[in-house]
């Protein structure tokens, strides 16, 4: 471990860690990463610090809990210390190619310390919403749409005939034809996330670098590519179905057991997207191979968050900490190091970034908040229980009102979860083994448990309030709302930070 090695981080969004083959999955979603997980470190448990995106990142890249610098900080601060700064500081090349999602950019930090930035968005970023709104209803024919809605909501029984009706018409009759997938998909796919690295890659030479790598495949609407389909056997989905599928997902006139109806064909789209994603990691460890990197890579592959298919009566990844979301695969490849037996015990990603850079033989900034578990991976030891947390109902930050919800926090342990929810003053246990958190533990029972987590909940509280940075929150604050007042034209320069 003397020679300094390449650091290669792999974030995939919303991929959740139980549609992974090497994480026990019995779709073939993931065969080249099952076989690269044979040589690498699997983490049984890794859990995000922070769920969605915006709550999970800070952690991953800046060894930092989302929430540590105040509900009203978005992404990272100002010059705040990350992987990314870690390693350019040691004289690395530093790259970053994402797939177009608002939150991994410039205007949030995670530009600071890259040589090479490119997010794949416009200048003018725009809420990644789950939730698109409808039509709009414009003109004679949308002023009798109106009436008609509303009549048929003042009629019993006549409202849901009227929303399905509506649907059908939009889906089968206004909308355009569906032309191909790829037109109708939002993001980058992961091909071109890939040919972007390879090229850059191609010009680093031989020294070590940083890379970080953000696909979208998985996220929704789920459009997955023609090759992604036909490589997990999936025939006959036309982009119309497509369309429909997802359209039909995103109603929220429908209850949950007529959603359930399609859940299987949602979930499929889902698989495909993360199949193809899967067949891109493979064309990007050719390239190293070819390039001759890749016997002085450490490469580490994980999620920021999962994604929720019914299993608590949602959809998507709104902010919650329920262990469809919080619980990602993480695989850590280090070459020459004879793989381990990883410990059971949850895994927090807050400590990631200090691992890589132990494994990479970097030194590790002391602003991070987490610390390295290089030598618990080497010798196979157990770690402290993970600790997850988010603003609920927070589902748009780009509007401050949004982030200034009650905390949501979560102590996970190997058997047992602990939920806060400080918005309602409730805290629940779950035996994970026997509820599949689902119904928790009455208030009585595992007592020693409940009292061991909320220790370990408080000490965190407590944590986060001994660790002020009054200098950080402000530049940070004044970063965000200098497009503002540029854009209202108080001022023809950018505020200093």
């Amino acid at each position: 471990m003397n020679d300094r090695k390449s650091i290669i981080l792999v974030t995939v969004d919303c991929l959740r860690a139980d549609h992974c083959g090497f994480m026990g999955y019995p779709c073939q979603t993931t065969p080249f990463l099952d076989c690269l997980a044979k040589e690498s470190f699997v983490f049984p448990r890794a859990i995000v610090a922070g769920v969605p995106t915006y709550y999970s990142f800070p952690a991953i890249l800046a060894s930092r809990y989302p929430l540590a610098l105040g509900r009203e900080v978005l992404g990272l601060a100002v010059e705040e210390k990350s992987l990314a700064f870690a390693c350019k500081e040691n004289g690395y090349p530093t790259a970053f190619f994402g797939a177009g999602n608002p939150y991994l950019s410039t205007r949030f930090g995670y530009n600071f310390g890259f040589d090479t930035f490119r997010d794949f968005l416009g200048h003018d970023l725009a809420p990644l919403s789950d939730f698109p709104p409808d039509p709009p209803k414009k003109g004679w024919a949308g002023g009798i749409n109106g009436i008609l809605e509303n009549l048929s909501h003042r009629v019993p029984g006549m409202g849901a005939a009227y929303d399905e009706f509506y649907f059908q018409y939009c889906q089968r009759w206004a909308a355009p034809p569906a032309k191909s997938l790829d037109i109708l998909r939002r993001f980058p796919a992961a091909d071109v996330i890939v040919d972007q690295a390879s090229t850059w890659l191609a010009s680093v030479g031989n020294g070590p670098f940083f890379l970080w790598l953000h696909f979208m495949d998985p996220h929704s609407p789920y459009y997955p590519t023609e090759k992604g389909l036909s490589l997990l056997g999936v025939n006959g989905l036309t982009a119309s179905r497509a369309r429909y599928m997802n359209g039909y997902w995103n109603r929220f006139d429908n209850g949950n057991e007529r959603l359930r109806r399609h859940r299987d064909e949602v979930v499929e789209m889902y698989d495909a997207c993360i199949r193809w994603v899967d067949a891109q990691m493979a064309r990007l460890v050719e390239a190293l191979c070819r390039f001759k990197l890749w016997d002085s890579c450490v490469l580490a592959f994980t999620a920021d968050h999962g994604e929720e298919f019914l299993e608590h009566g949602r959809r998507y990844h709104a902010p919650s900490l329920v262990e469809e979301l919080i619980h990602v695969p993480l695989m850590v490849r280090v070459p020459g190091v004879e793989k381990t037996a990883v410990s059971a015990r949850p895994f927090s990603l807050l400590h990631l970034a200090p691992t890589l850079l132990e494994a990479a033989a970097l030194p590790v900034p002391a602003e991070f908040c987490g610390s390295s578990h290089w030598n618990h991976l080497a010798q196979g030891a157990d770690w402290d229980p993970a600790i997850a947390e988010c603003v609920a109902g927070c589902t748009n930050p780009f509007g401050m009102e949004g982030r200034r919800g009650a905390r949501l926090l979560a102590v996970r342990e190997e058997r047992y979860k602990l939920l806060l929810n400080f918005e309602d003053q409730t805290d629940h246990l779950f035996d994970l083994e026997d509820s599949a958190e689902h119904t928790p533990l009455p208030i009585t029972a595992a007592r020693p448990v409940r009292r061991r987590l909320l220790e370990l909940a408080l000490g965190h509280l407590r944590n986060s309030a001994s660790r002020p940075n009054s200098t950080a929150y402000l530049r940070t604050r004044l970063r965000e709302i200098t497009p503002i007042v540029q854009t209202v034209g108080l001022t023809s320069k950018p505020v200093p930070a």
